[in-house]
């Protein structure tokens, strides 16, 4: 395993330990604001170094790791693992997601009235 005891940018370490697929995905998250370390809102050549909290926001999920060992070159699954501490909170459960109405099939344009009434169920 290429571990190092200097900081390693942030975009290249997410990379390296298969938090998002390619190292572009991980520069633009870290330019849209997607990535913060410690906290803050990080640039992609914002250094990394262990005992580091980081925060990604990716693929409609936000994880949370601790950087445990930098590592500057993409590793395998198994050894990537050993790279962070996964604090990422579990998902919610699929029955507190409330199902969207659905309209029978061939019922036509909802009418004022039916778009009153979901706007009430869904409190707007």
């Amino acid at each position: 395993m290429a571990a190092d005891e200097g900081p390693v940018r942030v975009d290249s370490w997410i990379w390296s330990v298969r938090l998002v697929k390619t190292r572009s995905l991980a520069a633009s998250a870290c330019r849209a604001g997607h990535v913060k370390v410690n906290g803050e809102r990080a640039k992609p050549a914002q250094p990394v170094r262990p005992g580091d909290e980081v925060r990604v926001w990716h693929a409609g999920r936000e994880r949370v790791v601790e950087v445990v060992r930098v590592v500057r070159k993409r590793v395998g699954a198994p050894v990537a693992v050993q790279a962070y501490v996964d604090n990422t909170p579990a998902p919610p459960p699929m029955e507190q997601f409330v199902a969207a109405p659905r309209r029978d099939r061939g019922a036509g344009r909802p009418t004022k009235r039916d778009r009153r009434e979901l706007d009430r169920l869904r409190g707007t």
